[in-house]
């Protein structure tokens, strides 16, 4: 039976590990021929190896999210050694340093924007061309970028949620622009997830990663293939009338606060314990 993404090409932008590694091989499992895009060409190796290890196709393009001409040589890299593009996975990003606005300087604002949000720009619009040849010859043409939880609610990072925030209506815009044309636009917004990213912070303090899972309504942080599988749907046909969605993969964090379960202590029935504060006059009964 073919997969879901047979015949297809795609990049997938800092695709050498964690997320963009776990979508870059569910994608070629899924009969896509992959163009990872990365910084760091040992690591993109590795994950080159497994890809051609199940007999899938893949290939490494360097990817440096501050150079724009790195942008168009991916995608440049992508048709010389598959012939097309049809998917764009704009995987890479991330940020630093925020602050309190009174004491945020520019050079951090500067930063969280060169690295969250102008990635997205520059290889959207480096890939654009291509993805809408394609969309020309058949459908199923799309773009995925990756925001954050931090672009839908505040959570005291002012400049990295700005710029998340601005890759979520970056790529709402380019959905009513590109679907009458075959190219779908989408975002993924991921809770924390267990990265290599991540794995410094974690090691550093170990209570972190529990704190994390505890603020979560599943009780658990993110793992990679949670991200992919999201991503691959998005991509595939299955997806092909969804266009300018944002879907939170975050177990739920971004639905609200759970006080009403929680509030009394541990997980016990919510409603009970509000029901005794109202009987005890400390909550009010209308």
């Amino acid at each position: 039976m073919a997969g879901r993404m047979e015949n297809r090409v795609a990049i997938v932008t800092g695709g050498g590990s964690g997320i963009g590694g776990e979508t870059a091989i569910r994608f070629a499992q899924e009969g896509a021929s992959v163009l990872i895009a990365d910084l760091d060409p040992e690591r993109s190796a590795n994950i080159i190896e497994k890809i051609r290890g199940f007999g899938g196709h893949a290939e490494y393009s360097k990817l440096d999210v501050r150079v724009p001409d790195d942008a168009s040589s991916m995608v440049a890299k992508a048709i010389e050694c598959f012939g097309s593009l049809d998917t764009l996975v704009n995987n890479v990003g991330g940020g630093k340093g925020d602050d309190l606005i009174n004491e945020l300087d520019e050079e951090t604002w500067n930063f969280n924007f060169d690295f969250a949000l102008k990635p997205t720009y520059y290889c959207c619009r480096a890939a654009m061309p291509k993805l809408l040849e394609s969309a020309e010859a058949r459908p199923g043409a799309s773009i995925v970028n990756l925001s954050s939880v931090n672009g839908m609610t505040g959570m005291g990072l002012p400049a990295y949620a700005a710029a998340k925030a601005g890759v979520e209506m970056f790529t709402k815009n380019i959905a009513i622009q590109y679907g009458k044309k075959g190219v779908r636009s989408n975002i993924v917004a991921p809770y924390t997830t267990r990265t290599d990213f991540w794995k410094p912070t974690f090691d550093a303090d170990p209570d972190l990663a529990p704190r994390l899972a505890d603020i979560n309504p599943m009780r658990r942080i993110g793992n990679p293939i949670d991200l992919a599988n999201a991503i691959l749907f998005l991509a595939s046909d299955e997806a092909s009338f969804i266009n300018g969605a944002l879907l939170p993969v975050d177990g739920g964090f971004t639905a609200g606060t759970d006080i009403f379960s929680r509030s009394g202590g541990g997980d016990e029935d919510g409603a009970a314990f509000w029901r005794s504060q109202a009987e005890s006059g400390n909550f009010p009964k209308s």
